[in-house]
Parts: structure tokens; C-alpha cells; sequence
């Protein structure tokens, strides 16, 4: 006979998954996998028939070495050292002004903001500013810098062009790393009679600053390639002008424009080698992004 002690209190809380859940998320598991199989269809395609194309350019001697300057456009030889230059002169630019300003605003929208009308004025202006085309900043630099000031087209208006489109990806990216910073540290230092402000710069920053840099690093990669700003703002040179603000300045996307209309191999294997190169200056910058942040999360630690 079995004792009332021998039975049960309740029945156990979990009592195994069903055939019909068990079916249900191995569908979403396939599901999930071939979705993340498809959209890598593309992206490997691209890269492997850019590394495939622009291969035989960038292992040339002379490619990172030497200017397409004095080249005829079916003449083979000449390099991407000029454009190089350009485009990391106005990236280095344009993120000089992007990353403090993207930075304050994103501090002040998580730290002192609140519900004030500021904070969501300052909230809409960065999403509208966001979903605005390259075209569209380029126009606004060239009507206001050069048209009203009077300024010539140069490698800096092309700067201005490319801070409007990285501010907002700056502050969104800081924005989510600040939030994600614990409350309690925050706390631990009010209570040490911390001023809210050296808490923020020793503390909260400091705490988000890997996820910050990945941000900024995402950011500038995504303005390096963009064409339109660099058609309207200065023009192409073949050669090397180290001057920002006067004269015209080869970049990455501006050979690959420059050499469009040439019909030859000689002017598709620079098309294709400057492709390359792009997304091979793209990646160093994230690779160096990775290791800065993994350094400071390591030191934070």
C-alpha cells in the first residue's frame, strides 16, 4: 500500500517538449540557416569576382608605389598611390570632425537628454539625417560652401560632404554602447561623490569605448566608398596634390569612375585593382577596429 508521503506534492513543472514544438524550431533552425545561406550567395560572389578581376593589378611592383600620371589610358604600368592617399586624407578628415561630434551628441542624448524637447528634437534630426543619399549632402555642401562662401571645389568640401553621412551612424552605434553600460557603475560612482561628468569621461566611456570604435570604424568604411560627393564636389587627378583644399584629388572611387569610359584592359584592370584595394582598405580598418577594442575591453578588465 502506498503511503500518502510517497506520492508526489504536484506534478513536475517541466514535462518535456512536445512533438510539435520539437518540429516547429527545427523548422525555424532550417529556416534561419537558409536564409543566412542566401544573402552569403552574393556577398562571396562579389568578393571572389573582385579578388579574381583585380588580383593581377594590385600584385603589380608599381601599384602601390607609382600615379597613374603621364599614362595614356591603354598604356599598362602606373599604380593607385595617388588615389590611396586621397581617400585616406579625406576619411582621416572627415573622421577628425565626425567621431568628437557623433560622440557629444550621443553622450548627451543617453546621459542628460531625458524627455526633454531637445533630446527628441535631437533624436529625429539624426534619424532624418540617416536615411539622407550622398547625392543629397553633396548638394547641400556645394550650395553652402561654395556657392554662399564662395570656397573652390576641394578634398575638404568632400570631408564636409562625407561628416553628414557618418555623424548620424557615429551617434546611433555610441548611443547603443552607452545604454548597454550597467546603471550600477553609474551609481557606485555618485555614491563616491563622483561629479556626473567625470563619470561619464572615466568611466562610462571608457567601458563602452570597444563597441565605440567598432562603431566609428563601421562608420568610416561605409563613407570611404561613396562616388557621389567626390563627382560634385572635386574633380579626378591622375596624380598626387596633398593639398585639401584646393585642386583636384584622386581617390579609390574616383579611378573606378575615371577609368569607366576606357575601353581597354589596361583600364579595366584598374577598375577592378581599385575595387580591390577598397575593400582590402576596408578591412585593415576593421581589423584594426577589433584589435583596438579587444585591447581596451582587456585593459578595462
Amino acid at each position: 500500500m502506498t503511503s500518502v508521503l510517497d506520492k508526489p506534492i504536484k506534478a513536475p513543472a517541466f514535462q518535456g517538449v512536445g512533438l510539435r514544438r520539437r518540429a516547429t524550431n527545427l523548422t525555424a533552425t532550417v529556416l534561419v540557416t537558409l536564409s543566412v545561406l542566401v544573402a552569403l550567395v552574393p556577398l562571396v560572389w562579389v568578393l571572389w569576382t573582385v579578388v579574381v578581376k583585380g588580383i593581377g593589378a594590385i600584385t603589380t611592383q608599381t601599384w602601390f608605389t607609382h600615379s597613374l600620371s603621364g599614362l595614356s589610358g591603354s598604356a599598362e604600368g602606373g599604380g593607385i598611390y595617388h588615389a590611396l592617399i586621397g581617400t585616406l586624407m579625406q576619411g582621416l578628415v572627415c573622421a577628425a570632425l565626425s567621431v568628437p561630434l557623433g560622440l557629444f551628441v550621443a553622450v548627451y542624448l543617453v546621459e542628460y537628454a531625458g524627455n526633454s524637447r531637445l533630446g527628441k528634437l535631437t533624436t529625429f534630426m539624426v534619424d532624418i539625417l540617416s536615411g539622407v543619399p550622398s547625392i543629397v549632402a553633396a548638394l547641400f555642401i556645394y550650395a553652402l560652401w561654395i556657392a554662399t562662401f564662395g570656397f573652390p571645389k576641394s578634398a575638404f568640401a568632400v570631408s564636409l560632404a562625407l561628416v553628414l553621412l557618418m555623424v548620424p551612424v557615429v551617434v546611433r552605434s555610441t548611443e547603443e554602447m552607452l545604454r548597454i553600460v550597467p546603471n550600477d557603475l553609474r551609481e557606485a560612482s555618485y555614491a563616491l561623490g563622483v561629479p556626473k561628468w567625470k563619470t561619464i569621461a572615466r568611466i562610462v566611456v571608457p567601458t563602452a569605448l570597444p563597441g565605440i570604435i567598432t562603431g566609428v570604424m563601421l562608420a568610416l568604411a561605409r563613407v570611404l566608398g561613396e562616388t557621389a560627393p567626390l563627382l560634385i564636389l572635386v574633380g579626378y587627378a591622375p596624380f598626387i596634390n596633398f593639398n585639401l583644399f584646393g585642386g583636384e584629388m584622386g581617390t579609390l572611387p574616383g579611378v573606378m569612375v575615371a577609368e569607366m569610359n576606357n575601353p581597354t584592359d589596361a583600364g579595366s584592370n584598374r577598375i577592378w585593382g581599385a575595387a580591390l584595394t577598397l575593400i582590402l582598405l576596408i578591412a585593415v580598418l576593421n581589423i584594426v577596429a577589433k584589435t583596438i577594442g579587444h585591447f581596451a575591453s582587456v585593459r578595462n578588465k
